[in-house]
């Protein structure tokens, strides 16, 4: 039998192995075999009594799991066998933590990790509690305009409308056990979620093709209830063209991208974000619009499966629910679908999504001439205004660091973040303060 995600073999037993037994607990699970080769050979072992009582001992210290360690006799040779269970909770070696991808051990680190360990513990972000806010963070307003949409689409009883709001937030699942507003409160209904959360934002920019100047840009803040009204009317009315024709004697006005498609993909960029990340980034074009979300896909879930019917797993619990009560969410796990049929019936190329720098990607096209050229420089041409938005928040961050830091951080050659430096100043969107050695960079308000 060949190594794979659930099955490792390793000649010897050495104690960094726990490694391999850390990441088996953090994903599905496995069984480490010691005696075995690489090819599946079996070698044998001549400590199995010391080792019997030893990986045991040492998995409660170094992991705090238990082991299922068992002596095989195969060939007439001694093989040990060491079953890991999936563990409900994070499991660290030396303060570190890994996951299992086929056969290799990887380790996860920054967003990742602080993804993975609110999944083991069975919490998305929005429903951790917030204690810093009350009730008169709230926007009374914005919780209204839900309610009216709730009670039309018969998601939530007639009664909420003259409903206290502590009591439909406790309803709604945006309070705690404690009384505490939940992350989730806040994003939703907040007078100024800025004041709690940095990435609460949706910048739309206007951009030449094939270039990075920006010609215009607009940028959307407030609770994110509210953003997907405020952000399809100025795209109509500032960034977007309409086609007009005539039907006899009736003018009739037609978005030049399915104004469905564009809804679709604004409310899954919300609804999905993730709000400890940056902030949603909507980039048009002449022949293209790209809008990307900080946050991956599940583990479990690719491009290709969000094409067919499949499972919703939002990333935002409570943000789901609330537009699904509101009728901004018609049905589960069909928003991709939506967004390429509303395309097709309107004679435009399939869109493209990906995964990209942490997060998902779509890409809407005009019209069916777009050239494969195109369809490859679209990547390109996003990557690049991530890639600034990223550097102005790792200087945020910390203004000391070096250009070797700032590449390294993001997997680019120094030349590229040296042309990326220069551009942003030369935007006036940060300055080198002092030298080389004893300055720092400043990020221009």
């Amino acid at each position: 039998m060949q190594e794979n995600q659930n099955i490792e073999y390793k000649e010897i037993w050495k104690d960094e192995y726990f490694k391999q037994i850390c990441a088996f607990a953090n994903t599905n699970g496995g069984t480490l075999f010691v005696g075995i080769n690489d090819n599946g050979y079996i070698i044998g072992i001549t400590n199995t009594k010391t080792l019997l009582e030893n990986i045991p001992n040492k998995a409660i210290q170094f992991l705090g799991i238990t082991l299922n360690v068992n002596s095989i006799t195969k060939n007439n040779k001694s093989i040990l066998e060491i079953k890991v269970l999936q563990n409900s909770v994070p499991i660290s070696y030396k303060g570190k933590y890994y996951i299992r991808s086929g056969s290799t051990v990887q380790e996860i680190t920054g967003q990742e990790l602080h993804t993975f360990i609110l999944r083991k513990i069975g919490k998305s972000f929005d429903e951790l509690s917030l204690d810093s806010a009350s009730i008169d963070d709230i926007n009374k307003e914005s919780v209204m305009h839900f309610v009216e949409k709730a009670t039309k689409t018969n998601r939530i009883s007639i009664n909420a409308i003259n409903q206290d709001i502590k009591i439909l937030f406790e309803n709604l699942h945006l309070i705690n056990e404690e009384g505490k507003l939940k992350n989730a409160a806040i994003l939703l209904f907040g007078k100024n979620p800025l004041k709690f959360f940095s990435a609460v934002s949706f910048r739309i920019g206007k951009f030449i093709d094939n270039d990075y100047e920006l010609q215009t840009q607009d940028v959307i803040e407030g609770n994110v209830f509210d953003m997907p009204d405020k952000v399809l009317e100025i795209l109509k009315t500032k960034y977007l063209k309409y086609e007009i024709f005539y039907d006899g004697l009736q003018r009739i006005e037609k978005l030049e991208y399915p104004e469905e498609a564009l809804r679709e993909a604004v409310l899954n960029a919300i609804v999905h974000k993730d709000y400890t990340g940056v902030h949603i980034q909507l980039s048009i074009y002449n022949k293209k619009l790209v809008l990307w979300n900080e946050g991956q896909l599940p583990k479990d879930m690719t491009i290709e499966s969000l094409k067919k019917n499949h499972p919703s797993k939002p990333r935002n619990i409570e943000i789901a629910n609330v537009f699904f009560r509101s009728g901004y969410i018609e049905t589960w796990g069909r928003g991709i679908s939506i967004i390429t049929n509303a395309c097709s019936d309107n004679n435009l190329p399939d869109p493209l999504f990906e995964e990209l720098s942490n997060g998902f990607q779509i890409t809407l096209f005009k019209n069916k001439d777009v050239t494969k050229d195109v369809t490859k420089d679209v990547t390109k041409d996003v990557t690049k205004e991530i890639r600034h938005a990223d550097i102005v928040k790792i200087i945020e961050q910390n203004s000391q660091i070096t250009i070797d830091e700032i590449a390294h951080y993001l997997s680019v050659n120094r030349r590229t973040i040296l042309r990326d430096l220069e551009y942003l100043q030369e935007k006036k969107t940060i300055k080198r303060i002092g030298g080389r050695k004893s300055g720092y960079w400043e990020v221009k308000k």
